[in-house]
């Protein structure tokens, strides 16, 4: 049997995908460091986790891909990685691998572990509940124990036999039960009595090249109808802002011209009365910020065909806030309005937003439901996420040792 390390000084290995995941393992990191002061931990991270001494073998980014097209056209970089990552981790055989989200690379590789006698972990459950349910059978042979950021998804899993365990949202530790609108907009320099509605088409070039003209052409729809409308529109890094710039150019050049930010996305939720934004985790974010909103998305159309011939989606309802109503007993209808491929146009996305600033009661309810689902996300646990998900990998790591 291969030595391990001291139970002190494990050695353990993330695997991250996308910045989301890197805050996730630089929280982890964090708070496995107060089990094991003198772990190593090393993998696949971005800057957050470096921070928190992480040794990253291959850049965040290597993993940041969306779409069955954008996973084919890199297919074979991603099997040379997988390969070479694989060898070396079964090499260095750590006490446990987490894979953090990125279920298309990371499943795989967390399944030739744990084939290996690896101890692996999955942070983030797949949608089980969109996609396929079987896949919770895979994703078990893939993983010793899954961590699920959502209440409903361990019966799921219990289903199908696979250890599960909910460890709560991290956003929900981040954003307060109450929100600060003024202080956002004083932040942000906008005006406190003035209608504002903060536009979000997405955080990866991709997204903005399919939905941000649409998105633009709504808001200018919106401004139109809605005196003294305010618009901001958060960039999430250089390459989207420039998009956005073009996209905005020739516009009118005055008060109602979108304020074009460098970040600041949760601040420009916070300071809105209404949000327009891409489905995906920012409408969480707008749900816990206590924001009403309208969500559209469209993907690639490869994509979408595939999906539709495979079968293989399980849900009439895509954005976040509506699948968390649903799961926590708010209602079968939609909680906030969902605009999905061929609905998400200019016309039908203004047609939304233009109704929920006309409608102070809808919104007000919208509120109440979203304050009940930011309990449930916290889910009456103790301490923060972080924390319960390293308190689930090192009982794991601790029992193994122990049986070994």
């Amino acid at each position: 049997m291969t030595d391990h390390p001291p139970l002190e000084s494990p050695l353990i290995a993330i695997l991250a995908g996308e910045d989301s995941g890197d805050q996730l393992g630089a929280d982890l990191i964090a708070a496995l460091r107060q089990r094991y002061p003198q772990a190593r931990f090393v993998g696949i991270g971005g800057a957050r986790m470096q921070r928190e001494g992480f040794e990253s073998w291959y850049d965040i980014r290597e993993l940041s891909l969306f779409g069955f097209s954008e996973v084919i056209r890199h297919l074979p970089r991603l099997l040379r990685l997988r390969k070479v990552l694989l060898a070396r981790l079964l090499e260095e055989r750590p006490a446990v691998v987490v894979g953090i989200d990125a279920p298309d690379f990371n499943l795989g590789v967390e399944q030739r572990l744990k084939q290996a006698g690896v101890l692996t972990v999955h942070y983030v459950s797949p949608s089980v509940w969109a996609w396929r349910e079987q896949r919770a059978q895979k994703i078990g042979r893939s993983a010793s124990r899954v961590l699920c950021l959502f209440p409903m998804e361990p019966a799921i899993y219990a289903k199908h036999g696979v250890d599960a365990r909910f460890v709560g949202h991290p956003l929900a530790d981040r954003f307060a039960l109450v929100s600060d609108r003024v202080g956002a907009r004083e932040l942000l320099q906008l005006p406190q009595q003035a209608p504002v509605l903060a536009v979000l088409p997405g955080s990866r070039l991709s997204e903005v090249s399919r939905l941000g003209r649409a998105f633009i052409e709504a808001a200018n729809r919106v401004a139109a109808a809605v005196p003294g409308l305010r618009v901001v529109i958060p960039a999430a890094n250089p390459q989207v802002r420039a998009r956005l710039e073009a996209l905005l150019a020739g516009g009118p050049r005055d008060e109602t011209t979108p304020l074009l930010l460098d970040g600041h996305a949760h601040e420009a939720m916070l300071a809105a009365d209404v949000v327009l934004l891409a489905s995906g985790t920012a409408t969480l974010e707008a749900m816990l910020a206590k924001r009403p909103m309208v969500v559209g998305y469209r993907v690639a159309p490869l994509s979408y065909r595939i999906a539709l011939a495979l079968k293989m989606l399980k849900t009439d309802i895509y954005a976040l806030p509506n699948i968390l109503a649903r799961a926590c007993g708010l209602g079968d209808g939609l909680l906030v309005p969902e605009l999905m491929q061929d609905d998400c146009t200019a016309d039908k996305l203004a047609a939304a937003t233009l109704a929920l600033f006309k409608d102070s009661e809808r919104r007000g309810a919208i509120v109440a439901a979203f304050e009940q689902l930011h309990q449930a996300l916290r889910g009456g646990l103790e301490g923060h996420a972080g924390d319960r998900a390293a308190a689930a990998i090192a009982e794991l790591i601790d029992a193994q040792r122990s049986d070994g």
